[in-house]
């Protein structure tokens, strides 16, 4: 084989030659550097949770933050959540898995709109939360439907004449509301200027006053929030894994009568007549134009003249005043 001396071939053709070879060693590294890239690069995923809380919202989210942790492109999460609370039972199992997931990788949760009750209570392990200037952030309490009339004999000791009475109602919901007062208190306590009784009268708040008394960290958007975590991750480039669920809705919970009470109700729903809502005083206002009886912790508000509790309340909440 004859091998010209490089100057003496035509310019055209060594250029030719030139590139010829840029495409040959491309190829031979290009698959390298591309594995490098996407050892480095990672995944946040981004978990939706709105609306009503009940149980197929926990599944939903107890699902993805397990993938979450089992998938390996999976570095990072956002809690896009836009919700005013529901069964406390879900909420405390989002609750754990949540906090399960923050001791694997950065978890923020965002609140563009709402936040607050039960989905508040689900955001409590994050390691920080993200508000929206005129979010709703808050209302550490819970609200209990009526109980149902079991006829005339009701609360009468005879087995055969109810199984149920108002005072079982009300210390389950006192119980359940001691609970979320703890866990704020225990997640949120070194950040909070409020104290326990101000926690415990079940307000919301706007972002900005949210980040002032310490039930949230940053003022930011469920965008922020992405770029966060990524940067907490150590990502410089990633892609983003939206997750929602898959638009089952929940029957109505709630309905008002042409009297203007309110009534709670479980019916064509898989909870409990028995079962406590986490709703805000507010969105109860917004939904029905009415308000219901309020207490805080044990104490109890709205009794009737003679010292006790009205017979007709039809729900029970832990909350401060209506707006």
């Amino acid at each position: 084989m004859t091998l010209w001396p490089i100057d003496k071939i035509p310019r055209r053709q060594q250029l030719a030659v030139v590139a010829l070879v840029a495409v040959i060693v491309g190829a031979l590294v290009a698959p390298q550097v591309y594995g490098q890239t996407s050892d480095d690069d990672g995944t946040v995923a981004v978990i939706e949770v709105n609306g009503i809380i009940h149980s197929g919202t926990s599944q939903f989210v107890e699902d993805e933050l397990r993938e979450a942790r089992h998938n390996d492109s999976i570095e990072a999460v956002v809690l896009d959540v836009d919700s005013g609370g529901g069964s406390p039972g879900s909420s405390e199992r989002m609750y754990t898995a949540v906090e399960r997931t923050a001791q694997e990788m950065p978890v923020i949760a965002a609140v563009d709109s709402i936040g607050a009750s039960g989905a508040y209570y689900t955001m409590l392990t994050a390691d920080d939360i993200y508000v929206a200037p005129t979010a709703q952030v808050g209302s550490v309490g819970v609200a209990g439907p009526a109980p149902m009339p079991s006829g005339p004999n009701e609360g009468n000791s005879a087995p055969d004449k109810g199984t149920f009475h108002p005072d079982d109602d009300r210390a389950q919901t006192e119980t359940i509301q001691e609970v979320f007062l703890e866990s704020v208190m225990e997640n949120r306590g070194d950040e909070l200027e409020l104290d326990r009784e101000e926690v415990a009268h079940a307000r919301t708040y706007t972002g900005v006053e949210a980040v002032e008394n310490g039930y949230a960290d940053e003022i930011g958007t469920v965008d922020d929030a992405i770029y966060e975590v990524a940067d907490r991750a150590g990502l410089d480039s990633f892609e983003i894994s939206t997750h929602r669920p898959d638009g089952e809705s929940m029957p109505p919970l709630f309905q008002a009568t042409t009297d203007g009470d309110v009534v709670v109700t479980a019916a064509e729903t898989e909870l409990s007549p028995y079962q406590p809502l986490l709703v805000t005083q507010e969105l109860w206002y917004d939904l029905f134009g009415t308000q219901f009886e309020t207490h805080a912790g044990a104490e109890r508000s709205g009794t009737g003249s003679d010292g006790h509790e009205p017979s007709n309340s039809s729900a029970d909440h832990t909350g401060g005043e209506a707006p």
